[in-house]
């Protein structure tokens, strides 16, 4: 029997809302392998262009907690949208740039729709799906996320040697157009409520912190990170971010509510789930550097090679939902983990003399592992929060994410740089890289252990009574 047509529009939405992210999450890092043309172009040398970068993620960061309280205030169905098209319109100015500052405000505008777009847009999702079909909507907007960090060096070196930097911005114009017309389309009708004022202490706190930590990761991924800004970013976010807990745990209506850190299977997301996060984040950012600086290769032989860790992801999407059905969240978390962690360890014995097929197999296997843990972590967060809760409780998993992801490239950097600290410049520093990556990784297995057995079993449950014929994830 075929899926009914609330089912279709149901599938659509969440495939809609997997593409909003898969290009929001594209621009976060395909600058990177442009910043050498685009310094040309306007100017300045490539390390300047990284300040587009750490603007976008910034803006990023310090926007998303607010996008919680203008969905209530003024429901989804306006808020998605509008994001999208301030997205869109945001990319075709950044292609029109013409100087280095100008770039910079409308990576800023860019990120502002961003900030809106990825947690507004799978609040839609969580508040539409049954409990049977949450695994598989996850799945679906799990690969944006695994998926942009590894595509992005190959399809960034393509554009700007086959055409100009500017189509980096510019291929987002027809997709933003056709997520604005689906969204319209496809996004249910909800009832907004009167939220309670807006906690602007919070907000001011809050976005205080999570930019200055944001900026202090940025920075200490740079070539050459100044010390006394490391050291005042560091301060001013930690002094911000500790007065923003203490605020938001204290405060009757707060702009994050973190009561949702006291459900074990919310909290195992956004603890040893955020380590996890960290370091599957900075293993794209470390393999193009070993590939092309440590042994030599082309961009493009590169960005060729790091495509298997997307081609694992989608290799394992269709069991990944099984694999969920028969083992238990419990279980495939810490097989996930500890695969993942085996997978980084093992790039640590990547040489010169490596058989391109080797490297293709290990980073497809790493690509499996990334992908299954990615999406049981992100579906036990919300298999306990309760349908009221369910708003508070996306903004919070959204920034918390946001802020792991933000990290991952400072923490693959920092272990880049202990290791040349250590061993040098060259090979060997890579293989510390790796190594402490791998340790880091392990350590996401510590919370997973304490999980109990049955954790979010009412999801495995629910899914495996599907009727036989239904569509399956």
């Amino acid at each position: 029997m075929s899926a009914s047509t609330p089912e279709r529009r149901q599938l659509a939405l969440t495939l809609l809302v997997a593409g909003t992210f898969f290009m929001e999450n594209l621009d976060g890092t395909i600058l990177s392998t442009a910043a050498p043309r685009m310094a040309i172009s306007f100017g300045v040398n490539s390390a300047a262009i990284s300040v587009t970068i750490t603007a976008y993620l910034l803006t990023l960061a310090v926007l998303i907690p607010l996008s919680g309280w203008l969905t209530e205030r003024f429901g989804a169905r306006l808020v998605f949208p509008a994001a999208i098209a301030i997205f869109t319109i945001s990319s075709i100015l950044c292609a029109l740039s013409t100087s280095l500052p100008e770039l910079v405000v409308m990576r800023v505008l860019q990120g502002v729709g961003g900030a809106m777009m990825v947690p507004v847009g799978r609040l839609v999702v969580l508040r539409t799906t049954e409990k049977k079909d949450l695994i598989r909507a996850i799945a679906l907007l799990t690969w944006p996320a695994l998926a942009a960090p590894v595509i992005a060096p190959l399809a960034g070196g393509f554009i700007t040697t086959y055409a100009s930097w500017q189509w980096i911005f510019l291929i987002n114009v027809p997709l933003g157009i056709i997520a604005f017309i689906a969204a319209l389309r496809l996004v249910p009708h909800g009832q907004t409520d009167v939220p309670p004022r807006l906690d602007w202490l919070g907000l001011v706190l809050t976005c205080g912190g999570l930019g200055s930590l944001t900026w202090l990761g940025a920075e200490f991924a740079g070539n050459a990170p100044a010390p006394i800004v490391l050291i005042i970013a560091a301060a001013v976010g930690v002094l911000l971010t500790g007065l923003a807990i203490v605020h938001l745990l204290r405060t009757k209506h707060p702009l994050l509510d973190l009561s949702a850190l006291k459900t074990p299977t919310f909290r195992v997301t956004h603890a040893g789930g955020s380590l996890f996060r960290l370091t599957i984040t900075a293993v794209p950012f470390l393999l193009p550097l070993l590939f092309q600086d440590a042994l030599g290769w082309s961009p493009v032989l590169s960005g060729a090679l790091v495509l298997f860790v997307f081609v694992g992801n989608l290799a394992i999407k269709p069991a990944t939902t099984p694999l969920l059905v028969r083992f238990g969240f419990r279980t495939v978390l810490l097989a996930s983990s500890f695969a993942a962690a085996a997978s980084i360890a093992l790039m640590a014995l990547v040489g010169g003399a490596t058989a391109y097929v080797l490297i293709a197999a290990l980073l497809l296997f790493s690509g499996v592992a990334r992908s299954v843990g990615f999406t049981a972590y992100n579906t036990i967060a919300f298999a306990d929060i309760a349908p009221a809760n369910m708003t508070s409780a996306n903004t919070l998993a959204s920034t918390i994410q946001q802020v792991a992801a933000g990290f991952g490239v400072a923490v693959g950097a920092a272990a880049l740089r202990v290791g040349e600290l250590v061993y040098g410049t060259g090979l060997s520093s890579y293989r510390f890289a790796f190594l402490a990556l791998a340790v880091i990784t392990v350590g996401a297995t510590v919370e997973a252990l304490f999980l109990h057995r049955d954790a979010a079993d009412e999801l495995r449950v629910a899914k495996a009574k599907v009727p036989r014929g239904r569509v399956r994830a």
